[in-house]
């Protein structure tokens, strides 16, 4: 456990020094209005630094091959598991200078079955 407690220092470290701040919105599902038809939301924010390091592209992925899973604009986000208070998830928000973002998928990268950091993708 010793290496992946050092490698999440490392990381909060080296993010907290190049990243930016960012807020991670949490959402909680709410109840039900049948009069709307919506269902309402709850939402908690937690202020982070973290750094935007490039678009959602995989490797080899070419501009010609982008569909809905990936597009044009797309960000990828990288935040260490350290400074949240739990994983995000795909119903929750990024907001970046003021513009709401849809995380579209979460990578966990660990050690020893420890999260060191976040690699969310994002859709504004």
């Amino acid at each position: 456990m010793g290496l992946a407690n050092s490698l999440q220092k490392v990381a909060d470290k080296a993010i907290a020094k190049l990243g930016g701040e960012v807020i991670i919105r949490y959402v909680t599902a709410g109840s039900y209005n049948a009069t709307t038809g919506v269902v309402g939301e709850t939402t908690s924010d937690t202020e982070v630094r973290a750094v935007v390091v490039g678009r959602q592209f995989q490797p080899g992925v070419k501009d010609s091959e982008v569909n809905d899973l990936i597009q044009a604009g797309n960000k990828r986000l990288a935040v260490a598991s350290n400074a949240l208070p739990s994983a995000p998830g795909t119903k929750d928000r990024v907001v970046i200078n003021s513009v709401v973002h849809q995380i579209i998928s979460v990578e966990t990268i660990e050690q020893d079955n420890k999260a060191i950091t976040y690699e969310l993708a994002l859709r504004a």
